[in-house]
């Protein structure tokens, strides 16, 4: 269940932007200022709001340790707040002074990427304030940009309508240049990191100017150059979606759009499970203004126009540490939901019917003989091989009939005519019969140093969660280096994931 807590209504223009620390909620608007407020009551900040920029504020975002706070404007700057006082900290000039429309934080807080409206990209080294690269699009607007969990890469989307992948030297890996008609407005990368063998895999969303939510998954191997490839698109609200954001443990995604509407999906497989209208139901006080003074069929006339130039979501975004989301409207309000729920068990989708929650199999610790075929169809997907999907599936290939395969059942049976791609088939099987079997227990719960169970998860500056006691000895004793990547640790404050701790409790208590 998803219910309403608050409604902030400080702001005086469109809500742009809000986004989340683990004890924060930040929000900016058109009206060129940016409002900070406590997630344990949502009272703002005696240092709130935030005045240093000339124009209208399009995006804000917190660094990871929650230490500080970008946002990017209008007036071609990028300017960092320090949260302790609300003072400036630094004002980062977009180089060639075009209005910054979006910023992002990698998640081990070495980077500070902004894009501009003349299609120009600034990387920033953000320890040092410094700019360090440039990169750039011709003939389109910067609008959307987020890093990988490891912090190597980032994706960036453009009204032109297409999503990129660059490395920190700002080469482009990858161009998918039609990946929403009419544009991009918004796109995240999931938190989580998939690895097969030598692959590595990412999870993106990203929705556009074609109403449609969209899941990428993003595969780098050690050769130059990225796959991307499309695994779900998302057609729960009927006009423009504005924005999108991924859950910390990345088992559920949220998007709003310019119907009105915040839409909350099971992310893994796509499945809507809340529409939330309340912006909807926001009186705008012109509205109420101009009632007093105007007859019954101007009042019917008012009501209409501003029902279509007002109240689209613009803006969504879940806490990092509490089962907390946010959304900013054109309505000049801040919604804040409570997801009772989660991410597990059995939620209420759209027309009331009960909707399992379901995980790919690669993020699933069942072993390969009990995946359904629905479970050897996304487990194709994620290995490049979509062209078999029609053909395991017309043969009812579930997991133990994957494992019974052979070079001579895919030629006669299952009529795979090229010895190349049998030979793939057969490797990736092979893959699946070494990989460890494990009990049951979902991987996103053990602790990536003692792999056992977290009691106390923690997320780390490189973004991955740990038992704190376990991170912490590792930072005593390992020159603060990261488990997952060896890059140093910009900071050893460690966050607490009460998401995951909350996930884990439940799942716990279900065995």
């Amino acid at each position: 269940m998803v219910s309403l807590i608050c409604t902030l209504q400080s702001h005086r223009d469109d809500v742009n932007w809000c986004t989340f620390s683990s004890s924060l909620l930040a929000t900016c608007s058109a009206d060129k200022t940016i409002r900070v407020y406590s997630t344990q009551d949502f009272t703002e900040l005696p240092f709130s709001p935030l005045s240093g920029h000339g124009y209208g504020v399009h995006c804000c975002c917190f660094s990871p340790c929650g230490q500080y706070l970008a946002s990017c404007s209008t007036d071609a700057t990028t300017v960092v707040w320090a949260m302790d006082t609300g003072e400036i900290e630094a004002v980062l000039e977009h180089p060639g002074r075009s209005p910054v429309r979006v910023c992002a934080f990698s998640p081990d807080s070495s980077w500070l990427v902004s894009g501009a409206s003349d299609g120009t990209l600034a990387l920033w080294d953000f320890p040092s304030r410094t700019l360090c690269r440039m990169g750039a699009v011709p003939d389109t607007t910067m609008v959307a940009c987020s890093f990988t969990p490891c912090s190597q890469l980032f994706a960036t989307g453009s009204t032109y309508g297409d999503l990129r992948i660059w490395d920190l030297n700002m080469n482009q890996l990858h161009a998918e240049k039609y990946a929403h008609d009419l544009g991009v407005t918004c796109c995240q990368f999931s938190p989580q990191i998939m690895k097969y063998g030598h692959v590595v895999q990412f999870r993106l969303a990203s929705c556009g100017q074609d109403s449609l939510l969209k899941i990428w998954i993003i595969s780098r191997t050690s050769s130059p150059g990225c796959k991307m490839q499309l695994v779900h698109t998302l057609s729960g609200q009927c006009a423009t979606v504005l924005s999108c954001a991924y859950s910390t443990d990345g088992q559920l995604l949220v998007s709003g759009s310019m119907d009105k509407t915040v839409a909350v999906y099971e992310a893994n497989n796509g499945i809507l499970l809340y529409t939330l209208n309340q912006h909807e139901r926001y009186t705008c006080p012109l509205f109420l203004f101009a009632s007093s003074l105007l007859s019954d069929n101007a009042i019917t006339s008012l009501s209409s126009f501003l029902s279509l130039c007002c109240r689209y979501v613009t803006s969504c975004a879940f806490s990092p540490t509490a089962p907390l989301i946010a959304s900013g409207s054109m309505d000049k309000t801040v919604n804040v939901w409570r997801v009772e729920d989660g991410s597990s068990g059995h939620a209420s989708g759209p027309k009331g019917k009960s909707l399992p929650s379901k995980k790919w199999p690669g993020h699933s610790r069942l072993t390969v003989s009990e995946w359904s075929e629905d479970d050897v169809s996304s487990w194709l997907l994620e290995e490049g091989l979509e062209s078999l999907v029609d053909t395991f599936k017309a043969n009812n290939i579930d997991g133990a009939e994957l494992l019974s395969l052979s070079k001579e059942s895919l030629s006669s049976d299952l009529h795979i005519e090229s010895l190349g791609l049998r030979s793939k088939v057969l490797r990736k099987i092979e893959e699946l019969k070494m990989a460890p079997v494990s009990n049951g227990i979902p991987d996103e719960f053990l602790c990536p140093i003692t792999h056992e169970i977290m009691k106390d998860p923690v997320i780390a500056a490189d973004g991955y969660s740990y038992e704190r006691e376990a991170i912490e000895s590792w930072i005593n004793t390992k020159s603060r280096s990261s488990p997952m990547t060896n890059l140093t640790l910009q900071t050893t404050l460690l966050t607490p994931n009460r998401t995951l701790k909350m996930a884990i409790c439940r799942w716990t208590s279900s065995q």
